[in-house]
């Protein structure tokens, strides 16, 4: 069974920690189990379980440090990969950032454990399915999807007293169905904590409705549009900005963080008011886990207030060096959202675009995050405050950065795989050049 509860993960941590002689011990202990089903051209093309469980030790003497895993748990395995971890550190060079390990830690309960979702069976998920062909069949559409949902548990302990333990659940459900001719194309994609709020039914006809709606493309020039994003477009652009609040990348000028001259641009006025960015483990619509994989607290922390850059990541040793707290990566960002509808934002555009999402994005240049990328599964052109006729696809050219410069509205925030975004209205987006594909 993969997934342990605490007093079983704890039980197999200690067992394996009495084996070690290194001056310093980390070891942890990570099993999941879950399932999915695939579909396409209306009909189940795979289907299956998987469940797996593994353990890895770290040792340290000094600064030297090994690593080595095993997926056994009998006491001889234990005993070898704390053994081999050992012998890997002997030979290892010495690691001029090794920090020294963290002592026994206090953590709040999370919330990311759902028992319904955790509960779900081959059943269930071939009924869920079932709703989404049962769409595309009465709409003579294909579609093509995948339903995936799984349950997991990480733990943790090391040699000065410190132990972690979470357990998780998350469903998630896409589609794309397109018409018989091949000219429409929809989708739609969602991932929940709790299936409760997982819909395939309505969330079918959404992508239904797309795959209609977006038949007969007319091609309208390239240049700098008002744009719609919905939220799943939002996020395509968005989540390739995250890894950017990186202290130490910021301080050696290595990302759009970096001043000019040298220091960070932490405090400064980056993004349009409208902007606000945090994490938060004990969100409802996008909870993680209390703890960081060092060991270190998970709180919540505003990263950008009303367009000001508030916080950098820092590691413990990054902190170290620059005599600051250290301020653990968020897992997971929220995206602060507005009232606005989608349609309300349609009403108050006079010409402009409205995106499903993007595709194949790329980097053009990663210090000032200069995306490209392509629009796919439904872009349509609004004159007048109506969706005039649909468009074909555009590849862009744009920085999420200037983007969210340009906000003029913002409607209500949503997950969107492990974020939380609102659908947003940006002028001046920059799209370059036209595309034939679907």
């Amino acid at each position: 069974m993969p997934i342990l509860s605490k007093e079983e993960a704890q039980t197999i941590l200690k067992k394996a920690m009495a084996f070690s002689k290194a001056e310093d011990c980390t070891i942890s202990l990570s099993g999941s189990e879950g399932g999915n089903i695939r579909y396409a051209r209306n009909a189940v093309s795979t289907a299956g379980d998987i469940n797996s469980m593994s353990l890895g030790v770290t040792s340290a003497f000094g600064k030297r440090t090994g690593t080595a895993t095993i997926n056994e748990f009998d006491d001889a395995s234990l005993q070898k990969v704390v053994h081999r971890a050992e012998e890997l550190a002997k030979l290892a060079p010495e690691n001029p950032e090794y920090m020294p390990l963290l002592g026994p830690q206090t953590y709040p309960e999370s919330i990311t454990y759902n028992p319904a979702t955790a509960a779900i069976n081959p059943d269930k998920r071939a009924d869920a399915v079932g709703k989404s062909l049962q769409v595309a069949k009465e709409g003579k559409l294909e579609a093509a999807g995948f339903l995936e949902n799984g349950t997991g548990f990480n733990s943790f302990m090391n040699s000065k007293g410190l132990f972690a333990y979470n357990k998780d659940t998350d469903v998630s459900f896409s589609v794309t169905l397109r018409n018989e001719a091949g000219t429409g194309s929809g989708y739609i994609s969602k991932s929940y904590n709790d299936v409760a709020r997982l819909d395939t039914l309505a969330l079918t006809k959404i992508a239904a409705s797309k795959a209609n709606g977006s038949a007969g493309a007319k091609a309208i020039e390239p240049g700098k549009y008002t744009v719609i994003l919905e939220p799943l477009a939002a996020s395509d652009m968005v989540d390739n900005m995250f890894n950017g609040f990186d202290a130490r990348n910021a301080d050696e000028g290595r990302s759009f963080m970096s001043k000019k001259g040298g220091g960070t641009r932490m405090g400064e006025q980056l993004f349009d008011p409208n902007v606000t960015i945090y994490n938060d483990p004990m969100d409802p619509i996008l909870p993680s886990s209390t703890w960081t994989g060092d060991g270190r607290p998970q709180r919540k922390t505003v990263w950008v207030d009303k367009g000001v850059v508030k916080n950098l990541a820092y590691s413990r040793y990054w902190a170290q060096q620059k005599g600051v707290d250290a301020v653990p990566p968020a897992r997971r960002m929220i995206m602060q959202g507005g009232t606005s509808s989608i349609a309300d934002m349609i009403k108050n555009t006079d010409r402009g675009i409205l995106v499903t999402r993007f595709w194949y994005i790329r980097f053009v240049d990663p210090q000032t995050l200069l995306l490209t990328g392509l629009t796919r599964d439904g872009t349509f052109y609004i004159e007048n405050g109506k969706i005039k006729f649909p468009i074909k696809n555009f590849r862009f050219n744009e920085s999420p950065v200037i983007m969210l410069n340009n906000v003029e509205e913002l409607g209500k925030a949503e997950r969107v795989g492990n974020l939380v975004v609102p659908p947003m209205k940006i002028r001046d987006f920059t799209f370059t050049s036209l595309s034939d594909a679907v």
